[in-house]
């Protein structure tokens, strides 16, 4: 996937609270729902809550996706 992309699918799933699976360029996945998406150069990362720990948020670094899959339901 190209990085626009990555963005436009990210943010979909952030403006709707839909489910994505994120892999990395090293073959990690995560599943969750994006809370943000920030493009900026500063930050370069997307937030979501993963799938089971929705106390929990974790940032993963834009450069570092390879792909983004929406998920049902």
């Amino acid at each position: 996937m190209t990085y626009e992309e990555i963005v436009e699918a990210l943010g979909y799933a952030a403006a709707h609270e839909h489910r994505v699976r994120i892999t990395t360029l090293d073959k990690t996945e995560v599943i969750g729902v994006p809370t943000s998406v920030d493009h900026h150069v500063a930050s370069h990362e997307v937030y979501l809550k993963p799938v089971g720990l929705e106390d929990t948020e974790v940032a993963v670094s834009l450069g570092q996706v390879a792909s983004v899959e929406l998920l049902e339901g």
